[in-house]
């Protein structure tokens, strides 16, 4: 088994337990720091006056230090690195966000413990030049963390509201740094109430020379063989923008790149919670099929991706799409769209932030489904206009009246032997109940390699298409059936885990973690925030009250989601690809330790949940 070392960009799910089931679902032994060293935790402290919560304080965050030593120390032991800078530099996501008393001294001495830190991965590809070294860097998002070091929610809101609003247009890097305050038309924006716009703008400023650093110091130079920039919670316009266009035209100009965008060196998209599940898929690829290329196809059922854009994105979903394929290791060959008869103007975003998504009304140009996976199988002419089939079909669901008809396309791929990835666009955050319940009741639900329907339509696109990939590169590849049975059940597990995440918890089951937090808020001021930091907005006989809900809960949507057509006993999913044939395994029990679902960071929007299945 290959052993990869991995540095998370912080200890929630996504980023971590899930990233490492995915690893041994595709072979892949993932090491990470000691979990004490990659703790995050919104503030612990609280503040109040009563029934008045006066603020909150004390936020946790990761050892940069710690993490640095444990690459120097395990890298001798493993076959290739992840790591996030993010982790690296400040400690996780929102340590990155921290305020700053000062943004740093001049590029590129500007922290010299930062840049320590950072030079670690210039060691480690020194000293194992052979091994790939990929990194996930982030361009700090628009908003503060709400109840982190004192911020509230008013400060979140005030803070995205004033930095998506338009900027100067800079090309310069220092220009960019120091206008991040400049309208276009060259006026200061104005003072702010709930948070610290200066010290803000300091830290912006220090991010963004890590940003550059990594890039010209560690990317340009070859220390780093891949790097993936993901730009946190986004907007078509505001203070993000000019960072985003000069990252892109260093991409171009150091890396390579064309039009901001390197598929062998480095990309930028819309996403930051995805990227692990991606860099495994991209190290799955490289270990195992020595990067060659597989072929993705994607087929919208509703409005084409290149109609829909996230208010929390500034890239169209199908470009989106496009560098997610780049990142894991593919090439996007083939995209249509199913006929979508109405335009949509339905949202479809994050339950935390309600984000919504304006569909354009270009029109889509509708096809025949059966002669177009005839052509897709027997090789079809894809973008480049050259015929070439496809390894992968990415099933992009992004309009409810459309189900069924992605159903169809689902049985077409599976009876053919085309391996699918799915993806719900329909569900605002989690997955929508009826494209989940109909996707349940479908017997080759259970044998897509990939499925996500979490948070932003980035997050959803890295995490299938990261799953769909690693899961392909290993069965193609492997020929042990102990290996091909252990990862199988990491697979199964896997694949559980998100229609039991992304529609039992997130679409049902949170409805009752919600309200009861809210119905017993110690503090009148957050009573409709409470689930936010159930920690602290909730006594102690009480939140011990919400673990047994939500444990009694998931126990039941196991036993639920065990009984769907995708996953009942006796249903299959595919083990191996061998000589283009497909072997299958099939499903046998699931299990969920009953203590085992918890509030990671006490909060209601995220939990542990980790079933088990087996296959035979």
């Amino acid at each position: 088994m290959k052993t990869v070392l991995y540095v998370p960009l912080d200890d929630r799910p996504a980023n971590l337990d899930d990233v490492i089931v995915q690893g041994r679902a595709a072979g892949i032994h993932i090491v990470t720091p000691n979990l004490s060293d990659l703790k995050n935790r919104l503030d612990s402290e609280k503040t109040v006056d009563g029934t008045t919560l006066l603020g909150t304080s004390t936020p946790v965050y990761g050892k940069p230090s710690n993490i640095h030593d444990f690459i120097l120390k395990h890298a001798a032991k493993v076959d290739g690195f992840m790591i996030s800078s993010d982790m690296l530099a400040y400690g996780g996501l929102i340590g990155s966000r921290q305020l700053r008393e000062d943004g740093g001294g001049s590029y590129p001495e500007y922290d010299e413990e930062t840049t320590r830190l950072l030079d670690v991965i210039r060691v480690i590809k020194q000293k194992y030049p052979r091994k790939p070294v990929f990194v996930m860097d982030t361009i700090m998002r628009l908003a503060t963390t709400s109840f982190a070091d004192g911020l509230a929610l008013d400060a979140y809101n005030e803070s995205r509201a004033l930095m998506q609003q338009p900027r100067q247009t800079y090309t310069e890097f220092e220009d960019i740094i120091q206008g991040y305050n400049q309208s276009p038309d060259g006026v200061e924006y104005g003072a702010t109430t709930y948070f610290d716009k200066e010290q803000y703008y300091n830290t912006r400023q220090h991010k963004f020379k890590t940003n550059l650093y990594i890039l010209d110091q560690l990317a340009r130079t070859g220390y780093i063989d891949f790097l993936a920039v993901g730009v946190d919670d986004a907007n078509t316009q505001g203070v993000q923008i000019n960072e985003i266009k000069y990252v892109e035209a260093r991409i171009n100009e150091w890396l390579g790149g064309t039009n901001g965008q390197n598929p062998d060196r480095a990309i930028i998209l819309p996403d930051a919670d995805g990227l692990g599940h991606a860099l495994v898929a991209r190290m799955a690829n490289q270990l195992f099929r020595g990067g060659a290329k597989t072929r993705y196809g994607v087929k919208y059922f509703g409005p084409h991706g290149n109609t829909i854009i996230n208010t929390y994105e500034y890239m169209d979903v199908h470009e989106n799409v496009v560098r997610h394929v780049d990142i894991v290791g593919g090439v996007l060959v083939a995209d249509s769209a199913y006929p979508e008869p109405e335009v949509v103007t339905d949202a479809m975003a994050s339950v935390e932030n309600e984000q919504l998504v304006a569909v354009s009304a270009e029109q889509v140009v509708p096809f025949d489904m059966a002669s177009e996976l005839d052509r897709m199988t027997k090789g079809h002419p894809g973008n480049s206009g050259e015929n070439t089939s496809i390894d992968i079909e990415i099933i992009a669901i992004t309009a409810l009246d459309q189900v069924q008809a992605a159903l169809e396309q689902l049985t077409l791929n599976s009876e053919q032997g085309l391996p699918s990835v799915l993806i719900d666009f329909v569900g605002k955050g989690p997955s929508n109940v009826d494209v989940a319940e109909a996707l349940l009741n479908s017997p080759y639900t259970g044998r897509v390699l990939g499925y996500s329907a979490w948070n932003t339509p980035g997050n959803k696109i890295g995490i299938a298409v990261g799953m769909g990939q690693s899961r392909y590169a290993l069965i193609t590849t492997e020929k042990h059936e102990h290996k091909l049975r252990d990862a199988m059940n990491a697979h199964g597990s896997l694949l559980f885990k998100r229609f039991l995440k992304d529609y039992y918890y997130k679409a049902v089951a949170i409805a009752d973690i919600r309200t009861y937090s809210r119905a017993h808020a110690l503090y009148t001021n957050v009573a409709t925030l409470s689930d936010q930091n159930m920690v602290l907005f909730n006594s102690e006989d009480d939140y011990a009250h919400l673990q047994t809900l939500l444990r009694d809960l998931m126990q039941t949507n196991t036993a639920a989601l065990a009984n769907k057509t995708a996953f009942q006993t006796g249903n299959v999913a595919i083990k191996q690809i061998c000589d283009d044939e497909l072997s299958y395994a099939t499903y046998g029990s699931a299990l969920l330790e009953y203590a085992n679902p918890n509030f990671i960071w006490g909060r209601a929007f995220e939990i542990t949940l980790n079933p088990q299945l087996t296959l035979n």
